[in-house]
């Protein structure tokens, strides 16, 4: 699971992610309320711990942001501010639960299980599979056997439209277009380097597709069971 932590003060903020990544948690965490908006809108979480005071956008911001993108991304709130009406500012403008400082570490790890065991935190129905993966098309999460790895939304993006035409042969034309669309500026070079990254994230993950090269033409998938 993919948590970003959003909250200003570095000594909290960091040593709350490593408390987490020793629960397994992957953690991301930035400091400035514009930074937490660049990074929502370019990767997927399954959970956000979003500061209400912060430098540049301040959470009930960020989160009404979030709620208007129809990103309907767990958010637990964490402030000082503690009074009924800021709890009810908070939760009205979409978060899923306010905790208040300071607070235990075991409190806020019994908050984030809780919010992840809702079923809009696990993979989706509608996840696509080929050979030994599985890419949650929402969260931009790609499952292994017992693996995963977050993706960019590019890459996701990417691995989705090679795994809906699976037998296929996509041309170079046919992926810039499909995943760029169709007025964007972008080299082929750019084609190159995300497959690229396609490549190194199954190796990571040890699968056994690989994203075959068709000199001349483009790019498909195979998988080979041995």
């Amino acid at each position: 699971m993919h948590l970003l932590i959003v909250e200003d003060d570095v000594e909290l903020c960091n040593a709350t992610k490593q408390s987490l990544e020793q629960e397994g948690y992957h953690v991301t965490v930035c400091y400035d309320g514009n930074d937490a908006l660049s990074y929502s809108s370019q990767y997927s979480y399954d959970l956000i711990i979003l500061d209400r005071l912060l430098p540049g956008k301040d959470g009930i911001s960020i989160l009404s942001h979030l709620r208007n993108e129809n990103n309907h991304i767990p958010v637990i709130m964490v402030t000082a501010l503690d009074s009924l009406n800021d709890r009810i500012d908070g939760l009205d403008s979409g978060a899923d639960d306010y905790l208040a400082k300071p607070f235990a570490i075991s409190e806020l790890k019994a908050r984030i299980r809780a919010l992840l065991r809702r079923p809009h935190s696990l993979k989706q129905k509608n996840a696509i599979s080929y050979g030994d993966i599985e890419l949650n098309p929402f969260s931009h999460i790609l499952y292994c056997n017992e693996k995963s790895i977050q993706l960019s939304k590019k890459e996701a993006y990417l691995l989705e439209y090679l795994m809906l035409n699976p037998t296929q042969t996509l041309t170079r034309e046919q992926i810039l277009l499909r995943v760029w669309g169709e007025e964007a500026q972008v080299d082929e070079g750019s084609l190159d380097t995300y497959i690229y990254f396609l490549r190194r994230h199954l190796k990571s993950l040890q699968s056994k597709v690989l994203v075959k090269t068709v000199h001349g033409l483009g790019y498909h998938l195979d998988f080979s069971k041995s």
